[in-house]
C-alpha cells in the first residue's frame, strides 16, 4: 500500500490548523482534572517536565502512522492491550518484558489466523490516570477523594494518601521512561527495523501531557512526547474540550473511545476535529458499547463516519461496557459478555460495509482472577488473585479466548 503509507507520512509532516500554538487548549474546558493540593508546586513540576527528554520521537510516530494506515486499508490488524491502570511498582524492565511477551502472544494468534501483520500497542508507559464518575468515595464510612491513578494519588484508602499530589507527575514520568527505555532496548532505536511494541495511554491529566509537547523543526509542527498513541476517553471526547483540542494539534496518531452515549452529530464533530484531512493512520476509534448496544447503536455511528470520508481504524473494547459489581463488591466482567460484544462488533461493522480493525483489551500478564469465566469459574473465585488497581482485567487464558473469538467472527 505505497500510496496509503506515503499519504500518512506526508500528512504527519503537515501542521494542523492550530499547530502553531501548543497552549491553545488552555482556552477550553478540561474535564476530569486533578485538584492539586499545591498549585504553586504544580507549576514547578510542569516546568521541570517541560525541560526533560520526551519518551517518543517523530520517526516512531511516523512509523506507527504507516502501520495504522495499513490497518485502515485492510492490510493489517491492531491489538491494543494491557493494564487498566499501571502500578508504579510494576514499572521495571522485568515487568515490561513480561507484559510485552503477553501482548506478543496474543498478536501472534491474530497474525497466524488471518495471515496479516498485527500492529502491537500496549497500554504501557503512561497509563497512570483514571477518570471518575464522582470525585469522592465512601470507604468504611469515611468519605475521601476517589483513586484517580498513580499520577494523581494513591489507592491506599486514607485521606492523606488520596490527596492530589503534583509530585506524582514526576514519578509518573520516571516510571514511564523506565518502561519506554526497556522496550526500546529490546527492539533498538530504529522502529523500521523489526516489529515494535508501541506505547499508549489515555491522555487525561492535561498538566502532564502539555508539559511533554514538543515542536519539531523539520516537520514544522507539534507532537506529544509522552506516548506514541494517546487516546481520549468517554468522559473527555467533547469537540470543544481541551483534550480534543490538544490532540487535534499534534502529529501523533490519536484515538478516541466511542460508546452508545455518543450522538451522531457530536461524534462527527469530534472526528472532524481530530482528522480534518481524512488521513489514513491518523485516527482510531475504540468502540465500547456493551454486548447489547453494540448491535443497535454502533451500525449508525460507523456508517456516519464512513459516509463522512474518514478512513478510521475501528477497534473493539468489549470490557468497559460490560462491567458490573459482584456480590462481594468487586467490579468484574463475564467472559461470555466480552465474547458477545466482540461478535456483535464484527457483525455490526460488516453490516454497514466497515472493516473491523482489531481489539482493545484490558489484560494482565499474570493469572489474575478478576473476570468470571474459563479458569475463574464463578464470583467466589474473584478474591483469589484480584490485584487490579481499578477495573478488572482478563488473565492470559481469558485474553487468548477473546482473541480467538474475534478471529472466528471475522
Amino acid at each position: 500500500m505505497p500510496q496509503a503509507l506515503a499519504a500518512a507520512e506526508e500528512a504527519a509532516r503537515t501542521p494542523h490548523s492550530h499547530a502553531g500554538d501548543q497552549t491553545g487548549w488552555r482556552f477550553y474546558r478540561a474535564g476530569q482534572q486533578p485538584s492539586w493540593m499545591d498549585p504553586a508546586r504544580r507549576d514547578e513540576v510542569c516546568a521541570d517536565l517541560s525541560g526533560r527528554p520526551v519518551l517518543t520521537r517523530l520517526p516512531d510516530l511516523l512509523q506507527l502512522r504507516r502501520e495504522l494506515a495499513d490497518a485502515a486499508a485492510g492490510d493489517a490488524y491492531v491489538l491494543q492491550a494491557g493494564d487498566c491502570a499501571e502500578d508504579f511498582a510494576e514499572c521495571t524492565p522485568e515487568h515490561a518484558a513480561r507484559k510485552e511477551r503477553a501482548l506478543v502472544r496474543l498478536a501472534d494468534t491474530v497474525a497466524v489466523s488471518t495471515g496479516l501483520p498485527v500492529v502491537r500497542i500496549g497500554r504501557l508507559a503512561g497509563q497512570f490516570a483514571k477518570p471518575r464518575s464522582v470525585p469522592t468515595e465512601d470507604v468504611d464510612g469515611r468519605l475521601m477523594p476517589a483513586f484517580r491513578g498513580h499520577i494523581v494519588n494513591s489507592e491506599v484508602p486514607d485521606p492523606a494518601s488520596r490527596r492530589h499530589d503534583p509530585d506524582r507527575m514526576l514519578r509518573a514520568y520516571r516510571a514511564a521512561k523506565t518502561v519506554a527505555d526497556a522496550l526500546d532496548g529490546r527492539h533498538g532505536r530504529n522502529p523500521a527495523v523489526g516489529q515494535c511494541t508501541w506505547i499508549s495511554h489515555e491522555a487525561l491529566v492535561m498538566d502532564y501531557e502539555a508539559a511533554l509537547v514538543r515542536f519539531d523543526e523539520s516537520a514544522g509542527g507539534w507532537f506529544l512526547g509522552s506516548t506514541h498513541l494517546p487516546w481520549i476517553g468517554e468522559r473527555t471526547r467533547h469537540s470543544e474540550g481541551a483534550h480534543v483540542r490538544l490532540l487535534a494539534d499534534v502529529m501523533n496518531p490519536v484515538a478516541c473511545k466511542v460508546s452508545g452515549k455518543a450522538k451522531e452529530r457530536d461524534l462527527l464533530d469530534v472526528v472532524e476535529r481530530l482528522d480534518p484531512g481524512r488521513e489514513p493512520g491518523r485516527l482510531t476509534l475504540i468502540a465500547r458499547f456493551g454486548k447489547d448496544d453494540v448491535h443497535t447503536l454502533l451500525p449508525a455511528l460507523a456508517h456516519a463516519v464512513k459516509n463522512a470520508g474518514h478512513p478510521v481504524v475501528w477497534l473493539c473494547d468489549p470490557m468497559h461496557g460490560n462491567t458490573y459489581k459482584a456480590e462481594n463488591g468487586l467490579k468484574t466482567r463475564r467472559l461470555e459478555d466480552v465474547f458477545d460484544e466482540v461478535r456483535g462488533f464484527v457483525s455490526a461493522l460488516r453490516g454497514v460495509g466497515v472493516r473491523p480493525g482489531g481489539l482493545h483489551l484490558e489484560t494482565a500478564a499474570e493469572d489474575v482472577t478478576e473476570c468470571v469465566g474459563a479458569n475463574v469459574p464463578d464470583e467466589a473465585a474473584l478474591a483469589s488473585r484480584y490485584t487490579s488497581l481499578c477495573d478488572p482485567r482478563l488473565n492470559p487464558l481469558q485474553a487468548g479466548l477473546a482473541v480467538d473469538t474475534f478471529v472466528s467472527a471475522l
